[in-house]
Formats: structure tokens, sequence, C-alpha cells
């Protein structure tokens, strides 16, 4: 058990929780652009551990049940206090974090549905949830590297992510009732 939690693909998720604070610090206390890259940085440096996660364990045979749980819980945690953070600067990002935990409640309420009718649950994350991550990193790191970002620009993008998050909600439901219906994905 000791092993499962301590493997190499858990540590850069708790590496990833770690970087949570800091983000914030540098974040919330930014002034100038360089402090702004400053970080941008520890969010890219989030983003390779996050990648580098997965692929270790999946390449190195490395996936835990312990993993399963905390590769997300580190995704979710990280992409709600970006939301939070970049919202002091970009009102809009409210409406992507309303939309997006709309989608992360319903998602965990159908697993638990999932869980107690069917004793099974959706294994990983879906193309379309990955290419909604990667989409939201890359927006919120445009977004710190770029402070002064034209509004329009900036809202252009917020609204892609508040989109993509929408279809992955869209394309859940339908995984969570092909499943409830006995039906395979």
């Amino acid at each position: 058990m000791k092993k499962d939690i301590f493997s190499i693909p858990n540590i850069l998720s708790f590496v990833r929780i770690l970087l949570i604070p800091i983000f914030v610090w540098l974040y919330v206390t930014a002034g100038t652009s360089g402090e702004y890259y400053l970080a941008a940085a520890v969010v890219v440096a989030s983003g390779i551990t996050d990648f580098l996660d997965g692929q270790i364990a999946r390449r190195c045979n490395m996936i835990t049940e312990f993993g399963k749980f905390l590769d997300p819980l580190a995704d979710k945690l990280t992409q709600g206090t970006l939301f939070l953070c970049i919202a002091i600067n970009y009102p809009l990002m409210w409406i992507l974090l309303a939309i997006w935990l709309l989608k992360e409640g319903f998602m965990a309420i159908m697993g638990l549905v999932l869980l107690k009718t069917k004793q099974t649950k959706l294994d990983g994350a879906r193309w379309y949830g990955k290419v909604c991550t990667a989409l939201i990193y890359a927006v919120m790191i445009a977004l710190l590297l770029f402070p002064d970002m034209p509004e329009p620009l900036a809202a252009g993008g917020v609204f892609t992510c508040v989109f993509m998050v929408l279809m992955c909600l869209v394309m859940y439901l339908a995984d969570y009732a092909r499943v409830l219906r006995g039906e395979k994905r």
C-alpha cells in the first residue's frame, strides 16, 4: 500500500497539489509582467507534471487505485484555483467557474449513481476531457502571460473554455446514459 501511495506518478500528483498555494501567492501578489510570468511558469510546471504522471503510470505499469483518485483531485484543485485567482483580473472567469462546477458536480453525482446502481464507474478520462483540460491550461497560461490582453481576446478565450466544458458535459452525459442502459462504451 505504501508503495502504491508513493509511486512516481502519485508523487508528481502531490507536487501538483503543493504547487497550488505557490501559484496563488505568486498570482495574488503579482504586480509586474515578470511576476505574472513566474505564476505562469508554476502553471506550466503543473501541466508538465500532469502529463508526466499519466505517461509514467501507463508506460511503467504504475497505475494504482489511489492514483486514479489523486490525479483527478489534483486536476480539479488546480483548475478551480486557476479560475478563482484569474477571476480577480477577468470577471468572465466566474461564468467558466460556474459551468465547470456544474460539470464536475454532475460527474461526481453520476459516479456515485453508477457505483450504487451498477457497481461500476467510468474508468479514466475520455479524450474530450483531456482536450478540454489542455485547452483550459493553454487559455489560463495565455491570460497569465499577457495580463494586459485586450478584453475581447480574453473573453474569446474564456468563452472557448466555457463551450468546451459544456461539450464535455454533454459527452459525459451520453457516456453515463450508455452505462446506465447497460451498453458498451
